[in-house]
């Protein structure tokens, strides 16, 4: 498949229309910018400096310069900051799944197509992007590079209930899309509007047999993922920032300071006043 770039501002990033050519399309934006791509294609993101804004139904997020992500879960929207500098790799599904499913000979390989994941892409994946600004043979490299970023995630699916594989990836796809919206909306000052009704909806679930299907892929209940994303968090901004308690416990959703006082020492075994200080050894040990 051909291998076509872009440079930001272009029409490609105007209009969205990236049908106007087959292949793959390598996009490189520096400064201020905006790209709406085509809703059913997967693409992979690379802040080098700088941050993207990036919106898709139910969610708003953003990747910082070092993060990566590879999505594929609808309409995407991107707005670059003034200082980013970032790349894009994006192409249509038969596209990606050819790619992927060429990379092995056996053809029920469970990573024959990509996965969607966000976070540090890796040394291999990272070098292999920047080297697509130039060179289409890197290209070859960066394929492998994703398939061996995604097998963590790749290793969920025989946990997922299907008869057919086509139906186990499609489960597994609805839970980590699940997964990524509570990630987004872990500051909320609305928690009952991402409890497990609202999320079983989204991948029209009923409630109960998300938390079932869920428990079996990852170990433990959307609920259990939840909070430990909001314990994390909550560490990052006490740890991390001056914010007061009372600003945290809004932004986090808690229903009052005391509450998450109270979810805080049991999470890390300290106060957040003593987090804040510095006294961390009974969090270490």
């Amino acid at each position: 498949m051909p291998l076509h770039r872009h440079v930001m501002p272009c029409p490609f990033a105007a209009d969205g229309d990236a049908h106007a050519a087959d292949g793959w399309h390598f996009i490189a934006g520096g400064g201020a910018g905006s790209l709406q791509l085509p809703p059913a294609w997967p693409s992979l993101w690379l802040p080098m400096r700088g941050r993207l804004s990036m919106q898709a139904q139910d969610a708003r997020w953003t990747l910082i310069g070092g993060q990566a992500q590879l999505w594929r879960a609808g309409a995407l929207c991107m707005q670059a900051s003034r200082d980013a500098r970032w790349f894009a790799l994006t192409a249509a599904p038969a596209t990606w799944n050819d790619a992927f499913a060429n990379m092995h000979a056996d053809a029920t390989c469970i990573e024959e197509e990509p996965l969607p994941w966000r976070g540090d892409p890796g040394d291999d994946v990272h070098a292999a992007i920047e080297r697509l600004a130039d060179d289409d043979a890197a290209l070859a490299s960066l394929i492998p590079a994703l398939i061996g970023r995604q097998r963590d995630v790749a290793a969920c699916l025989p946990r997922c209930r299907g008869r057919t594989l086509a139906h186990r990836r499609q489960a597994l796809l609805r839970l980590l899309h699940l997964r990524h919206l509570m990630q987004c909306h872990v500051e909320t000052d609305d928690d009952a509007a991402i409890d497990v009704s609202w999320l079983a909806a989204r991948a029209h679930y009923s409630p109960g047999h998300l938390i079932r299907l869920h428990r079996a892929v990852f170990g433990e209940t959307p609920s259990d993922y939840f909070t430990r994303l909001r314990h994390a968090r909550a560490w990052e901004l006490v740890r991390e920032t001056d914010m007061p308690v009372a600003t945290i416990t809004h932004r986090l959703g808690f229903e009052s300071q005391s509450a998450f006082c109270r979810a805080f020492k049991h999470a890390f075994g300290m106060t957040a006043t003593q987090a804040r200080r510095g006294e961390t050894d009974a969090c270490a040990a």
